[in-house]
């Protein structure tokens, strides 16, 4: 029945979008429960957007099946139409009668911990202990990898952190025809897919389709305009392609070798080596010796570019998703120094204490047997907490007054409950920051008790008048007395001796 589907399908979609807006409108406590959050509603937007394209096929109706139906119900017998209809569902129903009915009240409502489903435990798995929920990247097996790289000088964990997207010198000691080896293209593309495996579970809500193809597009325009870091050719003096040196690309370049020359004689002295021999011989091994004939040297160099390039793919996309994790890779860095400072118990108590606070999240909070029904604390006057956890006497409560609210506007309209938290608050930087934008930069302790703009406004105005008056009077103490007897402050005395009217 197309419009049953079709009915069902809208039905779908307003659940789905009720139930992306009940889980954006609550504030999660931690990481974990937002992790939870973003991957559910990244899978209700897929589910969006599949349904959505179903309906859509379903109002093209291509095969005229929706007009037809819609035809033999308007034009028709109704009832005959209807017991017909009613006859196939019964009919289904006689066939599959353990086919579960599909509840979208029920499939999209926010589960709870505690009723029976635990919310979360994709996530408990999705990540390692070293990522810490998407804080921080995990690259250790891949430091790993890296260091079994042939020529690779031995780096520490962190000095890795620093230097995992840098593939040209002084960084990566790796030359490039050595770049094209299985195990170096194997490394690359493994760093590649953890990073964009992590991007996915740590940012579950962008647009990682949008992202990676802004990746390649990038990619292709510099490859195409010769300007890969690492893979620059340039032509030589026969008019062949060949790499470019990462230096000042003057001198002599040894193609053998991919080393730079300034001096001639040295570069003279370079061909004779043993070192270069070895190289030529296993270039020319290799089929990139000039004695082949034009055709096989065309193929031979296409299908060496074409390497070439699958290898500059997969570092850009490296470099391109280390730039869109820098904050995740600082944050690494901090807590590898800093788990490095700490020792082997202190590390076990972290991991411990970690540990707890998921198994508190996850289950503890809805278990409603008779042993946490003790431990729950009767509140129901909603008083404040003591040291120990447990509400405070009410009749201390009432004896600080902590039921009364004092409301500030010049701290945004803040309620401050409590006379001692109101008197305190005078001397905080949520008030004196107010203070500031209305203009009020000194004796801020004056303006204790005040908790109107306006008041406050006054009596600054007041406050500058006097000092006005002040500054008046001390220039009033001093007179003067002229030849004629006449006597006048001195400010007045010096400004007519200036203009000689004295």
């Amino acid at each position: 029945m197309v419009l049953e589907d079709q009915r069902f399908i809208h039905e779908d979609l307003e659940r789905l979008e009720q139930a992306i807006a009940d889980r954006v409108a609550e504030e999660p406590r931690n990481i974990r429960e937002r992790l939870a959050r973003d991957h559910e509603v990244a899978h209700f937007l897929n589910r969006i957007d599949e349904q959505s394209k179903r309906l859509l096929e379903i109002y093209k109706s291509t095969d005229g099946e929706r007009e037809r139906e819609i035809q033999s119900i308007s034009t028709g017998d109704q009832f005959e139409e209807f017991y017909k209809k009613l006859d196939e569902v019964k009919d289904f129903h006689k066939r599959y009668p353990n086919e579960p009915l599909e509840n979208l009240e029920r499939a999209y409502k926010r589960r709870v911990p505690g009723e029976g489903e635990s919310t979360g435990m994709e996530i408990d798995t999705m990540f390692t202990g070293e990522e810490g929920y998407g804080q921080f990247v995990d690259l250790t097996r891949l430091h790993d990898q890296y260091l079994n790289l042939p020529g690779i000088k031995r780096v520490s964990y962190t000095q890795y952190l620093d230097i995992f997207d840098a593939f040209t010198p002084p960084h990566m000691p790796i030359k490039r025809s050595n770049k094209l080896s299985d195990k170096y293209f194997q490394y690359v593309g493994e760093l590649a897919n953890y990073l964009e495996e992590f991007i996915k579970k740590a940012r579950p809500l962008q647009d990682q389709t949008k992202i990676f193809a802004a990746f390649d597009e990038e990619f292709e325009k510099q490859w195409a305009a010769n300007e890969v870091p690492g893979w620059i050719e340039e032509k030589t003096s026969n008019g062949t392609s060949g790499p470019k040196t990462e230096g000042s690309g003057e001198g002599i370049w040894c193609a053998d070798c991919e080393k730079e020359f300034k001096n001639e004689n040295v570069y003279k002295n370079h061909l004779t080596g043993k070192k270069h021999i070895r190289a030529a011989e296993a270039r020319k091994a290799a089929g990139d010796s000039g004695e082949q004939t034009p055709s096989a040297n065309a193929g031979a160099s296409a299908s060496h570019r074409f390497k070439e390039r699958a290898v500059a793919e997969r570092e850009h996309r490296v470099r391109s998703l280390a730039k869109a994790l820098e904050n995740e890779r600082q944050a690494t860095k901090i807590n590898v120094e800093r788990r490095q400072g700490m020792t082997e118990r202190e590390r076990q108590m972290e991991l411990e204490a970690m540990l707890a606070e998921s198994e508190n999240l996850g289950g503890d909070q809805g278990n409603e047997s008779d042993e946490e029904g003790e431990d729950r604390i009767y509140n129901p006057l909603k008083l404040p907490l003591a040291w120990d956890g447990k509400p405070i006497p009410y009749w201390l409560y009432k004896l600080h007054g902590l039921g009364v609210e004092y409301s500030c506007e010049i701290c945004g309209n803040y309620v401050y409950m409590g006379r001692r938290a109101f008197d305190k608050h005078f001397s905080e930087a949520l008030h004196i920051f107010g203070l500031k934008c209305l203009g009020i930069t000194s004796n801020t302790n004056l303006f204790r008790e005040i908790t109107k703009i306006e008041d406050a406004i006054r009596l600054w105005e007041k406050l500058e008048q006097d000092r006005r008056k002040d500054r008046d009077l001390k220039d009033n103490v001093v007179q003067m007395e002229d030849a004629e007897g006449n006597v006048m402050p001195e400010r007045i005395y010096l400004d007519l001796q200036k203009q000689g009217i004295l």
